[in-house]
């Protein structure tokens, strides 16, 4: 192949599949490459797993301020919408600001807060698969694998049961804008923000009249060297984390189930020795890399791999072909549960903005598939798998599936 083949800014692209062939070319003959972008001064492309690594993990180089751009957008244009869209989010902050955001928002993820969900995850997914298992034929993303996340979510945000779909609803429409299913205009992409923002003020609102042990009360109270989160900064990361925790772990676990069904052995083996879906986790993970890119923007002269950057150039660096480096993973095509070493990077590599909700994922996977393989005999496709249409984040739409439950034995 030749390097003008590559438009990794095409959607439609990665709609039909990730272009898996292109990275693994990158990686062996430009894993420093620079892609072109129309109307615009291109960008580079970061391709090998200790780059990416590397990058990640220097935020005074590699800058994630919205101010210089941001970390979604690759096009120019698309950043500067992304602007008046997301505002100041702690994803697209450099330290100090980061940092002394992240020390407040910590305090709603500590291991106690999290650890105390595991009852309520355990008695969710048991009431999730339940009706997945009574109508045997399903859509395994929208009635399994969406429902999970958004449970959690809303149990932890304090979000009413019954007002779930709404973060549903609204994650869709900013992330899944260029999918013809959830296509709206930038003004809808907009809109549904500030849906969410003045749902965020009156939930918060509430929670400061009727205190709770639950995270938006912890953030609402977290205080650092006298700071508190303003009302705008409260806004902003109930976006996040609605929108992060929804729809990364929503499709780490579609992608998981699409993994097995085409690795029915492993399935079994999990089956067989449930022991094995920690380490199942991780493989489902740097096998989805949910989200397949961050952008960093360059703040200095610097030299990575020979190559030199200067201030103000686009860096992107791609977790979906870093999880498939052949010098890191031995067989990095083949999904192998029992996989060890597994140091992916699906939560990021490290570094500053190292994935803040990573252990509530893994435990949200975890507690999913060890009632699967104890519940059900085996899981078959009943259609062909739909994916987003996204450069962004690794999703799929809908997965039909046939469940046959395991017989239960007699008492």
């Amino acid at each position: 192949m030749e390097a003008r083949e590559i438009n990794l800014l095409d959607p439609l692209v990665f709609e039909n599949t990730v272009p898996h062939e292109w990275f693994t070319w990158l990686r062996h003959e430009a894993p420093i490459f620079r892609h072109s972008e129309p109307g615009g001064p291109g960008f580079w492309v970061i391709t090998r797993y200790d780059d990416v690594v590397e990058v990640g993990r220097d935020g005074v180089t590699y800058s994630s301020e919205q101010s210089r751009g941001g970390v979604v957008a690759l096009e120019d244009a698309d950043a500067a919408a992304d602007l008046s869209a997301q505002g100041r989010m702690m994803l697209s902050m450099d330290a100090p600001d980061h940092t002394r955001y992240r020390s407040l928002v910590n305090r709603g993820f500590t291991p106690r807060m999290i650890n105390a969900l595991r009852p309520h995850i355990q008695e969710m997914v048991a009431k999730i698969i339940d009706p997945a298992l009574e109508k045997r034929d399903c859509d395994f993303v929208t009635d399994v694998a969406a429902e999970l996340p958004l449970q959690v979510i809303a149990q932890m945000l304090g979000v009413p049961y019954e007002d779930r779909h709404k973060l549903f609803e609204w994650s869709n429409r900013m992330i899944g804008s260029k999918d013809p299913e959830y296509a709206v205009s930038q003004e809808k992409v907009q809109a549904a923000a500030i849906e969410m923002y003045m749902y965020s003020n009156e939930l918060a609102k509430k929670r400061r009249e009727d205190p709770r042990d639950d995270i938006v009360t912890a953030l609402l109270k977290a205080d650092l060297d006298g700071d508190q989160l303003s009302e705008m900064d409260f806004n902003v990361f109930f976006l996040l984390l609605a929108v992060a925790g929804n729809e990364t772990t929503r499709n780490a676990i579609s992608h998981g189930m699409n993994a097995l069904l085409d690795n029915p052995d492993q399935f079994a083996m999990m089956a067989r020795d449930p022991s094995l879906v920690p380490s199942a986790t991780e493989e489902i993970l740097r096998w989805a890399s949910p989200v397949m890119f961050f952008r960093r923007n360059v703040t200095k002269e610097t030299v990575l791999r020979g190559q030199q950057f200067k201030p103000g150039d686009k860096v992107s660096i791609w977790y979906i072909s870093a999880n498939r480096d052949e010098e890191i993973f031995p067989n990095p095509f083949t999904f192998d549960i029992k996989r060890t070493p597994n140091q992916h990077v699906a939560f990021g590599g490290g570094g500053p903005h190292f994935c803040l909700g990573a252990s509530l994922a893994r435990m949200e996977m975890s507690i999913l598939f060890e009632e699967l393989v104890k519940r059900v005999a085996s899981v078959e496709r009943a259609g062909p798998v739909k994916r987003l249409r996204s450069n962004f984040i690794n999703g799929l739409k809908h997965l039909p599936v046939r469940i046959t439950p395991r017989a239960r034995k007699a008492a």
